[in-house]
This record gives C-alpha cells, structure tokens and sequence, in this order.
C-alpha cells in the first residue's frame, strides 16, 4: 500500500447540518496557515467540488464507492500525493447509502473514511437539544466501531449557556468536542431546486470563503483537529478513464457546467485537447474538434437565451452531420426539441433529437443508474456497461427516438430515463461517473 498524505472526512447525522460551509472554512483556513490541502467529496454530488476547489486552491474529486471500483478509487486518491493534508466532505448522512453494494460499496461516506483511514469529524447541528446531542453523537461513534472517529464540532449553538450544556452531554459520553459555532444566519450558502447554486454564480464567493474561514478559526482549534487527521493508505495509481476524442469541445458556462473533474482530469492527462465554448455566449464548438460534449447544468433557468443563441445552435448541427455529440442531462435536454420553463413557455432548442422537456410539470429523478448501451456513444461501444447518477426535476414529455441504453437504478430495477440517440448524436439524463468493472 502507497502512503499518502493524513486525512479527514467531514460529515453528519443529515444534510443541512452544516457541513459544507464547515468544509469550506476548514480548507480556507488551512491553506491561510500555509498548508496543501487536498478536497475530496464522497459521493456523485457535482456542484460541491467548485466550491471547494475555490476556497483550497487545488480541484476537488469526487470518491464513490457504489460508482467507482476500488482501482479508481484508489487512483483518484493520489490526488493527494503532493498535499500536506487530505479534507473529504461525506454527503447525506455519514452511513447514507443505497441498499444493494456496486461496484465498490453502497456510496455511503462511512466507507469511503473506513477505506481511507480518514478519521470522521461529525458537524453536529445542536439547535433544539443540549445533552441529548451526546447521544446521537455516541450512537454515529458506536454504529460502525472499525471506522476512526475524531470528534464532533457543535453547530448552531444559542448561546454561552447551550454550549456549556452540550459540551457536557459531550464530556460525559466521554466524545471530544472540537469546537463550538454560535448560530449565525448570514453564513449560509445560497441554494436552488439541486441543492446549492453553482460556484461561478455565487454573488461573492471570495468573500463568503473568508466569512466562513474567520469564523471557523475563531471557534474551533483548527490546528488540533488537523493533527487527528489519519495517514492514508491506498493502492497503485492507475490512469483515470480515457478520453472519448483527441479534440473535445466542451460546453462550459452557467447553464452547463457538471462534468465530473476526475473525467476532465483523465482526458487531459492522456492528451486529449480540451476546446471549452459558451452556448449562452451563443458560441459554437470549435468546428476542428472529433467531439462535441454538452455536460449537465440549468438550461431550465436559461431557456430564452438559448432558444436565441442562434450561432450556438446553426455550429451545433453542422457539427453533428459529420462528428459525435453528447449531452448528459441538461446537455440532453438541450439537444432535444423544445425545453418548457417552469412558467410554461416552450423555447426551441438544437433539435438534434426530439426530446421535450417540462419543468412546469416538476417531478424529482434521483438516483444511482447503471446502464448498458444499446448502441454507441463516444468512447464506448454497444454493449458497455456504464454507472453513473442522476438528479433532476424535468419531467419527458416526448422521446421519439431509438433508445441508447437499458437503464437501471441501484436496485436493478430499470428506470424510463434511456437516453436516446439520432444519427450522431446521443443523450443520456444520468451523468457518466465510471465504466462498470
């Protein structure tokens, strides 16, 4: 096993507890202090690694257990060979998975800190309790007794007193309470129908990241926990998943922006050309690329402007009479016929397949898929085995092409959501996380 730098996972009874604005703070303040941090984020979440890459300075990987087999897992691990220390934020609850193990476990954050030797630092939201948060802490330390539990941090204190009365439910279940945050409103991070906004829309994020680090410093003993970061251990590197084409023009702006950075990572490491546009720009993609690759995003919030964006889509069908493009869920969406808005109003997209989309009639899709294609689609061939996730709230209301792939969820049972394909071009909702082993 290859040594690596010591870690951390960051986690919690729930989500919205806290974490990730203790996450942020927690990388910021580290890296003030003159340390290289190496963020992580366990599970298939898309928008949290922006957010920590802005505030550590370094690109955030996503480490999934249910998506991912060991040998990426372990790859995607010496990320960290040049930092000083490692910092993984869990997603969900800390033992939140699904019921049937994939390719490495079920995707809960407990495995991904158990694998890695990550000590487990639980952000405990205290808000309505006092001693009584000891015993949900002491029942996340004794749940999994293998997995290395550092301490809690106590969120949302009310006040002098509250933290007294916490901190000695705490002291008496015999828990280290690593530090204490006084409730405070103005630190949260603003949030829309998927969760948080996305980086490159925050109002300011510069300034919430120091926000976030200042108050951090100010209430617990940073250099404390740092020093009850484990070392890490991990397997051989291999190589991250290879590229789909040499040249690959990526959409990138506001309303796509999800493409998971251990792909983008792996593509450039074997020397693949990355050739980003803006369809809101209303620019097309570089007419000398092999491929055209529109990643996930909100083309829901950004209808009229792509609708209108008219360069964008005339460069996209030319490039599709004679080269591959794909889209991944709001990619999808937009390579389809017409995508509704959530007032109703129908705007005309690329038309590249007949999809229609309705966000007006909204219908949660969540989940781990697995899927085994059909037909091609770049850098894989008909019957490849795909695992990945999907996460949204528009609702089909016409898919008239062939399908591209059998899709199912973690359970095996399969899901409508097929992807389609026409001619060259093919479109899937769930976002590709690794080839099945």
């Amino acid at each position: 096993m290859t040594p690596l730098p010591p870690g951390l996972l960051v986690s919690a009874p729930a989500s919205g507890t806290g974490k990730t604005t203790v996450m942020l703070g927690l990388l910021r303040t580290l890296r003030d202090r003159g340390m290289a941090v190496q963020p992580y984020k366990s599970g298939p979440d898309y928008i949290d690694p922006a957010f920590h890459r802005a505030a550590a300075g370094r690109a955030s990987y996503n480490l999934d257990s249910w998506a991912m087999a060991p040998a990426l897992l372990d790859t995607i691990a010496h990320r960290a060979t040049d930092a000083d220390l490692v910092i993984a934020e869990g997603s969900m609850g800390l033992f939140d998975g699904v019921a049937s193990k994939g390719a490495t476990g079920t995707g809960a954050s407990a495995e991904i800190a158990a694998r890695m030797g990550w000590p487990v630092v639980l952000v405990l939201d205290v808000g309505g309790q006092a001693q009584s948060a000891a015993a949900t802490a002491l029942g996340f330390q004794a749940y999994r007794p293998d997995l290395p539990f550092a301490g809690v941090i106590l969120n949302r204190v009310a006040s002098p007193r509250h933290e007294r009365l916490a901190r000695l439910g705490m002291e008496q279940a015999g828990l280290t309470v690593l530090g204490a945050l006084p409730r405070r409103g103005d630190l949260v991070l603003p949030e829309r129908h998927l969760g948080l906004v996305q980086a490159v829309e925050h109002p300011d994020l510069e300034a919430a990241i120091v926000a976030y680090a200042a108050f951090l410093s100010a209430h617990v003993d940073v250099p404390a926990l740092a020093a009850l970061a484990a070392g890490t251990t991990a397997g051989a590197a291999g190589a991250l998943p290879r590229p789909p084409a040499q040249r690959i023009a990526l959409a990138q702006d506001a309303a796509f922006s999800f493409a998971y950075p251990h792909l983008v990572a792996g593509w450039r490491e074997a020397g693949a050309e990355i050739l980003p546009f803006s369809p809101l720009a209303d620019e097309a993609p570089d007419p000398s690329a092999d491929l055209c690759w529109l990643p996930g995003g909100y083309p829901e919030l950004h209808g009229g402007r792509l609708a209108a964006a008219e360069r964008f889509r005339h460069g996209l069908r030319a490039f599709a009479e004679t080269r591959p493009v794909h889209g991944e869920c709001g990619g999808y969406m937009a390579l389809g016929d017409a995508l509704i808005d959530k007032d109703g109003t129908r705007h005309r997209m690329a038309g590249l397949l007949g999809l229609v989309t309705s966000y007006e009639k909204r219908r949660m899709h969540l989940g781990y898929r697995r899927a085994e294609l059909l037909a091609p689609m770049p850098g894989f061939g008909p019957g490849a085995a795909l695992r990945g996730h999907e996460f949204h709230y528009s609702t089909i209301l016409e898919q008239p092409d062939a399908p591209l792939a059998r899709v199912t969820d973690a359970e095996a049972a399969e899901v409508p959501e097929t992807g389609s394909r026409r001619g060259l071009v093919t479109g899937t909702f769930f976002h590709l996380i690794a080839e099945d082993a």
